[in-house]
């Protein structure tokens, strides 16, 4: 059975069924962003620079590899940056600061991710406040960055970056649930930077980014490996995100002969999973491999994926944020 989100990426006549709730979701949506604007519903202002890296559309749109490559902008600077997340897929209700030793299960794939990746303070909670709050009391950070929470509007930002999937964009245009959009897309106005994941490098001179495969490591073991050393071999990709065919092309363009496994966005994997090949070669993507580790996969590899940054993006990127970084310091 296909799921609702086949249905927002193509046409069809089983959607006008649904475009009521949608105008209704989307004048609910207006209004409770003009209730904060007015000051009618109370937003709360951090100590620190708060900067949103989100998207109206719901689902996956590659934002969290250049929520890393932020990240270690920021590093590169000489500040200390902090991530808040709902830390959603995760068991956990109450606030957390993620560890080394926490799994995915309890804190979510994409913030354990996050931190492996970074090394930066990484606080879930689904009271992004109290996680800023204690980002401030607790980490000596300079800026937070929220991983999604654009439309958190309880929390009170200083730059909203909203991404946006060059290739799937808005699907068909409506708002949930007869189309993918959280908010209208006129919502694109009113953000300090529209960034776009590009679907190949040649959109450099656009405030875009590309998402770039660099090498496969192990699951276990973290073995080093280059994507050519896996040309024309049979494996069974495996790909639990937001956009799982954008993984298959990618390794298809790298001339990987590949099975496909696609699976929900934020799966939980089991052994079962893998019931008749997880003895076979498989590749999967970083957000999958913490929660597999404890699988037997014996030949499983991890493909590790960097965002390469525009040009443009990358000056746009420093003009808004290293001031609020000097600010902050002086």
């Amino acid at each position: 059975m296909r799921s609702l989100e086949h249905y927002w990426y193509q046409a069809n006549y089983f959607i006008w069924l649904l475009l009521p709730l949608s105008w209704l979701f989307c004048a609910v949506s207006v209004i409770r962003r003009k209730l904060y604007q007015l000051n009618l519903k109370k937003s709360y202002a951090s100590e620190l620079p708060v900067v949103i890296i989100g998207n109206i559309v719901a689902g996956g749109s590659g934002k969290t590899p250049l929520l890393i490559a932020l990240c270690e902008l920021i590093k590169e600077k000489g500040y200390r940056p902090g991530v808040v997340s709902r830390g959603y897929g995760g068991n956990f209700t109450g606030l957390k600061q993620v560890t080394d030793y926490d799994t995915a299960e309890l804190v979510g794939d994409e913030p354990l991710m996050v931190q492996q990746r970074t090394k930066v303070p990484v606080v879930v909670a689904a009271d992004r406040v109290a996680a800023v709050r204690y980002l401030y009391e607790n980490d000596a950070c300079d800026i937070v960055l929220a991983d999604d929470g654009l439309q958190h509007y309880r929390m009170r930002r200083d730059i909203e970056i909203a991404v946006v999937d060059e290739k799937r964009r808005f699907g068909n245009g409506h708002c949930l649930p007869a189309g993918p959009l959280r908010e209208p897309v006129s919502r694109l106005q009113s953000v300090d930077l529209v960034v776009y994941n590009a679907a190949n490098s040649a959109a450099t001179e656009a405030c875009s980014y590309t998402l770039d495969f660099t090498h496969l490591y192990h699951l276990v073991t973290g073995d080093t490996r280059p994507l050519s050393s896996f040309s024309g071999k049979a494996v069974h990709a495996v790909a639990g995100i937001g956009n799982p065919g954008r993984f298959f092309t990618q390794l298809r363009e790298n001339e990987i002969d590949i099975i496909e496994h696609p699976f929900p966005d934020h799966h939980g994997y089991s052994q079962d999973d893998f019931f008749d090949w997880h003895d076979e070669c498989i590749v999967m993507t970083e957000k999958d491999a913490v929660k597999c580790r404890t699988l037997s996969l014996p030949d499983a590899w991890v493909i590790r994926v960097d965002a390469h940054l525009a040009e443009t993006l990358e000056s746009q990127l420093n003009l808004k944020i290293l001031p609020l970084l000097k600010q902050q310091r002086s």
